[in-house]
């Protein structure tokens, strides 16, 4: 709970700073997202949780938070193999983010930490001039469940 308070206060000064006020249909926003940060949701699945917590809160309302939110770089929009933008929050204040492995059988998306690639920024920033402000990297493969249920 702790971590989640903590994060709630970054990104509420985030919006105040950007000159955005955390209206109850934000915060309820930002509290899905913070309650469901490793399920990488898209703007649908946040909509359905907001409305189950409030029932009068709109779709275009969850939209434009999330726009908000994606603009501030408080979250990422990612989009994977199925099209579908999901949401991903984006509280370390690392130069990267993060990178991902989607397993092509089910869909689950897992996140990995630390980033092995700095070596090559720095070849490729060396070879081409080329300054690199990020990257994004997705592994598509079989994740360890669905792999054991192929075996058993």
């Amino acid at each position: 709970m702790k971590k989640l308070d903590s994060s709630f206060k970054v990104i509420r000064k985030k919006l105040h700073e950007a000159g955005f006020k955390l209206t109850p249909q934000r915060e309820l926003t930002v509290e899905v997202l913070l309650e469901k940060e490793k399920d990488h949701l898209s703007a649908e699945e946040v909509y359905l949780l907001v409305k189950s917590k409030n029932a009068s809160i709109g779709l275009a309302t969850v939209y434009r938070t999330l726009e908000i939110l994606t603009e501030l770089q408080i979250i990422n929009k990612l989009t994977f193999q199925d099209g579908i933008a999901r949401y991903d929050l984006n509280m370390n204040e690392d130069k990267h983010q993060h990178h991902h492995l989607l397993c092509l059988k089910c869909g689950k998306i897992e996140e990995v930490k630390n980033d092995m690639l700095l070596e090559i920024e720095m070849e490729i920033e060396k070879e081409y001039q080329f300054i690199v402000k990020d990257h994004r990297l997705t592994f598509h493969g079989i994740c360890n469940e669905c792999a054991k249920n192929q075996l058993g």
